[in-house]
């Protein structure tokens, strides 16, 4: 069993050593009870991937999912599983069946330190991430998230997200930025119409401030599209919503995925109370870095 180059659990802060610092106080002590590796009610396992051969799973499920069932076109170093350069870099949060140990959940998560040594960000490839500058140093990128089909419902991404909400409060970061896919294929065609009004709802509710918005590198042509329906956006979109995330722009088109997808940001600060209660337990006032 191979070890990893970049010990992924527990992180340090990003100006000590990695894997060597831990909180103590009570409130983080409450989450992290919850989230190193934990059993929740329905019998579902959550850790971070220490061993090569973890990630190479969340890796599987990754292809798996978007490959075999969106109809990814994705480059196959090691055939049935979706890598790309960003993945040595990231820290890989799993969840397993605790009947079958199967991986049926996964997320990356790309620190500020890691982005650094390689030089961006995956958004940083759709996006003109410029005016993002000032969160930085704060940021942490979430991406290549996936369910298996099996497994789509409430528990699997609330485990999920309490791990990652405990990740950020732990190693003192408060924003997440991510791109959230939109499928192209509808109804047996491939088509931007369901992007297009998607994104044409959520730009009168929830795009962020102007000194937060991006541009996409490839956009989708969102207005070629005459919209008179008002399609709802995917399950994961709605959570991002509902947890206080803003759309930082139009979509950009990405063509090996055969997605839109949307840039998002969310802050920790900006989560709805009954949220913050819920991820990072009770007496968690406004959170400072």
């Amino acid at each position: 069993m191979k070890e990893l180059p970049n010990p992924t659990m527990p992180l340090s802060f990003i100006d000590v050593p990695r894997g060597s610092l831990h909180r103590s106080d009570r409130a983080v002590q409450k989450v992290s009870h919850a989230a190193q590796k934990i059993e929740t009610r329905s019998s579902l396992i959550v850790e971070w991937a220490k061993h090569q051969d973890e990630v190479r799973e969340a890796q599987q499920l990754r292809f798996n999912v978007f490959a075999k069932e969106m109809g990814a076109r994705l480059k196959e170093s090691i055939p049935g599983h979706d890598i790309d350069l960003f993945d040595d870099f990231c820290e890989h949060l799993i969840i397993r069946d605790e009947l079958t140990c199967e991986v049926i959940g996964t997320y990356r998560v790309l620190t500020p330190a890691q982005a650094k040594r390689i030089g961006s960000t995956y958004s940083d490839l759709e996006f003109d991430l410029t005016r993002l500058r000032p969160y930085r140093e704060r940021m942490v990128e979430l991406g290549r998230s996936c369910v298996h089909a099996d497994h789509r419902h409430g528990g699997v991404i609330m485990a999920l997200w309490g791990a990652l909400a405990e990740f950020m409060v732990r190693n003192k970061l408060d924003v997440m930025i991510g791109c959230a896919s939109i499928p192209m294929l509808h109804q047996g065609v491939v088509s931007g119409e369901v992007a297009a009004s998607i994104w044409h709802q959520l730009k009168k509710t929830h795009l962020a401030e102007i000194e937060n918005q991006v541009t996409p590198r490839l956009a989708l042509p969102v207005e070629q599209w005459e919209v008179n329906t008002a399609f709802e956006p995917p399950a994961l979109i709605k959570g991002y919503l509902r947890l206080g995330a803003k759309v930082l722009g139009a979509p950009a088109w990405d063509p090996d995925f055969n997605t839109a997808d949307l840039p998002m940001l969310m802050k920790i600060n900006d989560m709805p109370a009954r949220y913050r209660k819920h991820f990072l337990g009770d007496g968690c006032g406004t959170y400072v870095v």
